[in-house]
């Protein structure tokens, strides 16, 4: 896995697009097998690794829920593995489920997220206190399902564990998780130390649809010639609106597109990675 850079800076303590890219190959490397993982964090510079998965039966729309948490004496990352849009699609586009109450009590979250997110909460939150042995950083990151774990596992740690409160959280491809009160919170609490990165026409940040879920204000938006830019204005007007989320809609259910081929983190890890070794806005 080459890098235009060295990787992992372990002494970040604020943004930069390398710690973004970093983030990226973290989120990517969520998907690949234990011994792959621990042999890439060991090349990071992150001596220790720990697993976490949980197992869910049907009817639930997801096989288990997965993550590792890697940690070096300054730092510690942990990345929670995305799946598939075909696998959530009907999840994705569920408003009727009953609510999973947000952590600290505050608002709601989507069913399905909450969860998922339940059921591996405690084992990941046991690992950062496990690791976190030299009051290094903690970061959390995911793609997909992945980048909405990170963001709920951001506020569930801040508001319920605040000893263990992450120092940023870097998502890509994330999908609304969440009501406006817990997102306001969000916001309020992690400002300045959330990304939320959006690459072009990616159709998942769209899901579920508004009114009822709202996203994290702090937008990364990759657009069309790879520049990142910190603007809400994704989308131009109403009609410009309403016309794209009609093409969202069709790609999520063909399974193709623009809308549904942007998603994919190997996307996400390119554009980062040309953003550095190019410069330009964003860089």
């Amino acid at each position: 896995m080459s890098a235009p850079v060295p990787v992992f800076d372990h002494s970040a303590t604020a943004y930069s697009p390398r710690l973004a890219y970093a983030m990226a190959l973290a989120s990517r490397l969520a998907y690949e097998a234990e011994a792959d993982i621990e042999r890439q964090a060991a090349a990071w510079g992150f001596e220790r690794v720990r697993h976490h998965c949980t197992r869910f039966t049907p009817p639930f729309p997801l096989e288990d829920t997965q993550a590792f948490t890697m940690a070096g004496d300054r730092m510690i990352v942990t990345a929670f593995r995305g799946t598939e849009p075909r696998k959530l699609r009907d999840w994705l586009s569920d408003v009727e489920g009953v609510p999973w109450p947000g952590p600290g009590g505050l608002g709601y979250v989507h069913f399905g997220f909450g969860e998922a997110l339940h059921s591996i909460f405690a084992v990941v939150q046991g690992a950062l206190a496990e690791l976190r042995d030299k009051q290094q950083t903690v970061w959390l990151t995911g793609h997909s399902l992945g980048g909405a774990l990170a963001m709920l596992a951001g506020c569930r740690l801040h508001f319920e564990e605040p000893y263990l409160t992450a120092d940023g959280i870097y998502t890509f491809g994330q999908p609304r998780t969440c009501d406006r009160a817990l997102a306001d919170a969000h916001d309020k609490a992690f400002a300045g130390r959330m990304y939320r990165f959006v690459n072009d026409k990616d159709v998942v940040p769209h899901l579920p649809p508004e009114p009822l879920y709202w996203h994290a204000q702090a937008l990364r938006h990759i657009d069309a010639v790879g520049a990142v830019r910190e603007s809400v204005g994704l989308l131009g007007g109403f009609g410009e609106r309403m016309e794209h989320l009609g093409h969202v809609a069709k790609d999520m259910w063909d399974g193709a597109g623009d809308a549904f081929r942007d998603h994919g983190v190997a996307k996400y890890v390119a554009a980062l990675e040309r953003l550095l070794v190019q410069g330009g806005p964003g860089a």
